[in-house]
């Protein structure tokens, strides 16, 4: 039968629907680009925020409405026949997503979408209402599986987290830690490389922690070239041995990850990129504290600091969270002040909402609503500034860029990004194929991107 997918939410969701893709294909289904088309459609859901959450169970609500003859007939005559909900949010609610959807045919959480070829399967031979709940410690099946692929893919290397930040609703949903063997994620990058992937990014809700909780790599494993003995730094030896493979990104990470042996891997590897996404919260300490990110404002600049030390050009990002229970405008101030000292290349704001199960959501939500939107305001304008200055910096430096495809604002230009995962837009100058670097001369610094010319 010919299917969709609808994916809200993280990088780790859009990598969930593209091996489900994948798996449902092998098992004679036909991905459809057109939701009007298809007589299966899944939604794959988030829960991390509570407006995620609503879009897309609302979305499987519409789904349901269309498939009981209430809603728009497709353009091929057909109508939607099986309405599947994945993800997160299915781990949260648990059996109380059938009384907000009674009429779903399926739900499956995230660490069992290996399943969903056979619950389609179920689905019509007429079973409804099925749901598959993961264990915590649960491996999915189908990890490696990819559709059809760009010069770009996503490689999950942890599942879960151990973390336990106080406001953090990952853990209960996406389970305890899990790096997947590294063998296997090697032979993975291997596989897209020789159809021609030329970037992956690795996958983790907190990827410095790989190979922590369970060993990633197993005694009969050849040993570092480089004398490398931690995990994460060492996985990054061996892809960047693979041939035709050009970049290696991954997110995210926490500071403690930050190590000697990491920032010598960014030095010795050239395939790995000079951008790391390193989540700070708060710039106050008690805030952090409460939080429970262990680590303090001083140990999070010194990892800034260290990664910049090699490489001045060395792009950090980051996400923030306004309004957190407690919060002063002290504590504001000093997020305000750490994120100047740090120097952002670019960072996402959020506006604090408690989630249910949380250790926060026991906490008074007492930061008015205005005013969390006068922070968030604030540090947006405050990373304007520092955004066109870091790049403002860049002028007149020649930037190695991958080439995407053409400007979604001006199809005259394409654009790209370069080691630091900056947009850059430029005019081609002849045939331009997408995956291919080409070297661009930057001319004009703009907060979030930079213009250049071709060299």
């Amino acid at each position: 039968m010919t299917f969709h997918l609808h994916t809200y939410g993280c990088q780790m969701n859009v990598r969930d629907s593209e091996a489900v893709e994948a798996l449902l294909s092998a098992a004679g289904h036909v991905r459809v680009e057109n939701e009007s088309d298809a007589e299966l459609v899944i939604v794959n859901s988030c829960t991390v925020r509570d407006m995620a959450e609503r879009k897309a169970v609302g979305k499987c609500g519409n789904l349901i409405a269309a498939k009981q003859g209430r809603g728009r007939v497709s353009e091929s005559g057909g109508r939607v026949k099986i309405v599947g909900l994945m993800g997160c949010a299915v781990k949260r609610m648990g059996a109380d997503v059938f009384k907000s959807l009674p009429n779903l045919d399926f739900a499956v959480g995230p660490r069992r979408f290996g399943a969903i070829p056979r619950l389609v399967e179920r689905c019509l031979a007429g079973e409804k209402r099925i749901l598959e709940l993961p264990d915590d410690d649960e491996v999915p099946t189908g990890m490696d599986a990819h559709g059809v692929t760009s010069f770009q893919s996503f490689v999950t290397v942890l599942l879960g987290c151990d973390n336990r930040c106080s406001y953090c609703i990952v853990p209960d949903v996406r389970g305890h830690e899990y790096s997947r063997p590294a063998r296997e994620v090697v032979a993975e990058v291997r596989a897209l490389a020789a159809r021609g992937v030329k970037e992956v990014c690795l996958l983790g809700q907190s990827v410095l922690r790989y190979g922590k909780r369970n060993p990633a790599w197993l005694p009969d494993d050849p040993p570092s070239p480089g004398g490398y003995t931690e995990a994460f730094p060492r996985l990054l030896e061996a892809l960047s041995a693979i041939d035709g493979l050009k970049r290696i990104r991954f997110t995210s990470a926490h500071p403690k990850g930050c190590t000697d042996e990491l920032v010598r891997a960014y030095a010795e590897f050239p395939k790995v990129c000079r951008h790391l996404h390193l989540p700070v919260q708060s710039g106050s300490d008690r805030v952090l504290r409460e939080m429970g990110r262990h680590y303090t404002r001083a140990e999070y600049l010194a990892a800034v600091a260290k990664l910049r030390a090699f490489d001045p050009e060395f792009a950090v990002t980051t996400d923030v969270i306004v309004g957190y229970p407690g919060e002063t405008e002290a504590d504001f101030e000093e997020t305000r002040s750490l994120m100047e000292e740090a120097g952002f290349d670019n960072a996402f704001v959020f506006k604090y909402s408690p989630r249910p199960g949380t250790r926060s959501a026991a906490l008074p939500d007492d930061v008015p609503t205005e005013e969390k939107e006068r922070r968030d305001q604030v540090l947006l304008a405050d990373q304007q500034v520092r955004g066109q200055a870091r790049n403002e910096r860049l002028v007149g430096t020649v930037r190695e860029v991958l080439v995407e495809g053409p400007s979604l604002r001006n199809a005259a230009r394409w654009s790209g990004r370069d080691g630091g995962n900056r947009i850059v837009v430029f005019e081609p100058k002849g045939p331009l194929v997408a995956g291919e670097p080409v070297n661009v001369r930057i001319v004009e610094a703009h907060p979030q991107i930079l213009v250049g010319e071709v060299v």
